[in-house]
């Protein structure tokens, strides 16, 4: 890591990591004579607390008209049955399914996609998600072709549970920490619920002028409750204080950013992820999450697009729930006077096109905040 100077997750390789994975599998799938017609591999995550089927990486020949798409599960009964008995699914007529009104169908046959075959990403009793794979032609997924495509669905199932059990694992042992040590810091799980879910509403409005994959969005979502974990080595009395920090004490509070990088890498090294391009984001969110548009942040005083774009959508979701919320030193904001602040410092403090992101978002607001209290436990 860098000590001058920014890590750009949105133009580095990033990006690839599983996505790029999942290209070279749908190459070989293609080169295998029978399977030609195979034109599109997708795989959809499950949010178990929120209900939430969310399109996460695909390979797509032809137009991928489902990214940054989201639904709950319960309202999608057909793919809610599957997720239920985790049994596959084969529609040999997309374009009859289109007709029906099924406003999935709809888009993929408009651009081509004739068929399709569904597998429910599960293992021990947990659900994680969906794999799709589409074809070209229609009546293509007979028993002999789902029989030749189930070692890779196998293949593409085990890569996203290896690597989601990787983050879910360091998430946990970031709690782990928390819990065990006698510091203890301000951010309930409430809290980081709510500002990774802000962080995915910011990044999914601003994915098409980014170009940020849905890949980029879920890690983000992923990550974002960890920017703060360096808060465990900040003592309880300058944590906890009701008042205004003195000079000294607001220093103290700064070194959370240095010790949240060595306890990220710490974390990376020993779950052995260090060689996973996508886990720089997560380095990005921690290191630079109080920088600040103007250069006026810490550590390194970054300014405008030097600072990581990861970074500066965490930092509008983090001040806008940290304001909204129930500190030690201060009460909870309405979430207008929360917006009135972001406006007044977009372009000073905050990025504008982050600000205005979230500014568009307030029924999504609204929903997640009544959704995760602050009695919820993370």
């Amino acid at each position: 890591m860098r000590s001058d100077g920014a890590v750009h997750a949105a133009d580095s390789s990033m990006h690839q990591g599983l996505a790029e994975r999942l290209v070279r599998l749908h190459r070989e799938v293609k080169g295998t004579g029978e399977l030609t017609a195979v034109t599109r591999i997708a795989v959809a995550l499950y949010d178990e607390r929120t209900d939430i089927l969310k399109t996460f990486i695909h390979s797509s020949d032809g137009g991928s008209p489902l990214d940054h798409s989201s639904a709950r599960l319960d309202r999608i009964p057909g793919l809610h049955q599957l997720a239920l008995n985790g049994m596959p699914r084969v529609i040999n007529d997309l374009d009859a399914v289109a007709l029906s009104g099924q406003e999935h169908a709809t888009r993929l046959a408009a651009v081509g996609y004739r068929s399709s075959y569904t597998v429910p990403i599960r293992t021990k009793g947990q659900f994680y998600g969906f794999l799709f794979i589409n074809a070209s032609e229609k009546d293509f997924f007979t028993p002999q072709v789902t029989q030749r495509l189930h070692p890779y669905a196998e293949l593409i199932g085990q890569m996203v549970m290896r690597e989601l059990d990787a983050v879910h694992m360091m998430r946990a042992a970031v709690r782990v920490i928390r819990r065990v040590s006698t510091v203890r810091d301000e951010e309930t799980g409430a809290h980081l619920a709510r500002m990774a879910r802000y962080a995915r509403l910011v990044a999914q409005k601003l994915a098409g002028k980014f170009d940020l994959s849905d890949e980029f969005v879920e890690y983000l979502f992923q990550f974002a409750p960890l920017h703060d974990v360096g808060k465990i080595s900040v003592p309880d009395h300058i944590l906890f204080k009701p008042g205004k920090l003195t000079f000294e004490e607001f220093n103290v509070m700064k070194t959370h950013v240095v010790h949240g990088i060595d306890i990220t890498d710490m974390l990376i090294f020993d779950f052995g992820s260090q060689s996973l391009p996508h886990f720089d984001l997560l380095r990005n969110v921690v290191a630079y999450h109080h920088e600040a548009l103007d250069g006026s942040g810490y550590p390194h005083g970054l300014a405008g697009d030097r600072i990581p774009l990861e970074a500066r959508i965490a930092t509008v979701a983090d001040v806008f729930d940290a304001l909204t919320s129930v500190r030690p030193y201060k009460q909870a904001w309405t979430n207008e006077a929360a917006f009135d602040l972001l406006r007044r410092e977009a372009g000073i403090k905050f990025d504008p096109e982050c600000v205005a992101a979230l500014l568009d978002s307030t029924a999504e607001i609204e929903a997640i905040q009544v959704r995760f209290e602050e009695t919820v436990l993370d």
